[in-house]
């Protein structure tokens, strides 16, 4: 683990605690017990080492996967990715760019897992190794409404971009595209709220 400036902004504390920290409790921090912790993580994770709320949540993570096609370096992906991490999504797929937008993800990434894949086909590849069906979100023609549709319990929710949407190649590789029903005049809601409300579904279908 990082310390020092990059531990999300704090700077490093004495350690008087260490000591005591690490032999009884191993899951927490000491430089976090002794200066406090600021990250963006429910209390229950208060204090607690990084790696450690990572373990914990691999005993816990769901059986659905997120995946997100980059094509054009889409800033919506941060959001995205924090919504993966709210709904406790088995990890995440950047397709296309490496690079994305981790600013919108408020460090959330941390404790996901992501995986990187230069090609659809990459993916296609990964998901049929895996037994995982790909489930396409997105309002385009042919689409069925997620609302009526019974999601599996695990699978990979495959986004587009904001804008064009899923590329015609990811289309062909999804099992079901599926729309989020709208009732206002706009032709779609942005991306990173459309995952949200995508992951959700999956939350109340299997894990409420």
């Amino acid at each position: 683990m990082s310390s020092g400036s990059d531990r999300e902004g704090r700077d490093a504390k004495p350690r008087g605690t260490r000591r005591w920290t690490e032999k009884l409790l191993p899951h927490l921090d000491p430089e976090l017990v002794e200066a406090g912790d600021t990250r963006n993580v429910v209390d229950g994770y208060r204090f607690w080492r990084q790696e450690a709320i990572v373990a914990d949540l691999d005993g816990r993570r769901h059986g659905f996967h997120v995946a997100v096609e980059n094509w054009q370096h889409d800033l919506n992906i941060g959001t995205m990715v924090r919504n993966a991490n709210a709904f406790g999504a088995a990890a995440v797929h950047i397709v296309g760019r490496r690079r994305w937008n981790r600013r919108g993800a408020m460090v959330t990434d941390r404790y996901l897992h992501v995986h990187h894949h230069p090609e659809l086909a990459d993916l296609v590849a990964w998901a049929a190794g895996a037994g995982l069906p790909l489930l396409g979100i997105d309002n385009g023609a042919g689409a069925v409404p997620i609302e009526s549709h019974d999601l599996p319990e695990r699978c990979v929710l495959l986004f587009g971009q904001e804008g064009p949407g899923l590329s015609p190649e990811a289309v062909a590789a999804c099992e079901v595209v599926l729309a989020i029903t709208q009732f206002g005049s706009t032709r779609s809601v942005n991306a990173g709220v459309a995952s949200g409300i995508a992951m959700h579904r999956w939350v109340c279908t299997h894990a409420l």
